[in-house]
């Protein structure tokens, strides 16, 4: 029997009803649910933040409920599952303003002290990353390149989280019953927790 696993599912998409990735994390969650793991579920379209870093980090913002909660959320989860749109070759604006938000120093991450490298405080947490695309995942590669390792390295990586990608492409005009397909696809790694 495959060990119970507490899974966060993030959907970075702020329009859950009418885009393949809300569907996708819907089918994601109920696999995960289904073969017993324990499940929390974060919409980014649900959220209240200010997404902008109006400072950098020189001043640290005052965190609002709902990145406090996401923060425990984190540090909560073994694994994490997020879904997000691939628009214009990265991540929506939204969801790369709720990293520069939530994501700092001392809950991340944090400096050494002699300004060499940083101590990874997220590390012994794994994450699959769903991002969906209107056009074929090869043809983006061939146009603009790796657009994952922004999350995969620079973002997920640094805090020690290991990072698996998988871009799902073609989605503009998908037909029922591929979405059907895709879905089944999307229940099977929620019940593994992959």
């Amino acid at each position: 029997m495959a060990t119970k696993k507490k899974i966060l599912v993030f959907l970075g998409d702020s329009d859950k009803e009418m885009t393949s990735c809300g569907g996708f994390a819907d089918a994601y969650e109920k696999g995960a649910k289904e073969a017993g793991h324990e499940v929390r579920r974060v919409n980014i379209g649900e959220m209240k933040f200010d997404p902008i870093l109006h400072h950098g980090y020189r001043v640290i913002q005052t965190l609002e409920p709902d990145l406090l909660k996401l923060q425990d959320d984190f540090r909560w989860a073994e694994h994490i599952a997020f879904f997000y749109p691939n628009w214009w070759g990265t991540m929506p604006a939204l969801l790369k303003g709720l990293f520069d938000r939530f994501y700092i120093p001392g809950f991340a991450f944090r400096f050494n002290k002699n300004g060499f490298g940083w101590h990874a405080l997220l590390k012994g947490r794994t994450a699959h990353v769903f991002i969906t695309m209107g056009s074929s995942p090869w043809m983006q590669r061939i146009l603009f390149g790796d657009n994952s390792n922004e999350i995969r390295l620079a973002i997920l990586g640094f805090a020690g989280i290991r990072t698996k990608i998988s871009k799902i492409g073609n989605l503009k005009g998908i037909t029922p019953e591929k979405r059907t397909k895709l879905e089944a696809k999307f229940f099977a790694w929620g019940k593994k927790a992959c």
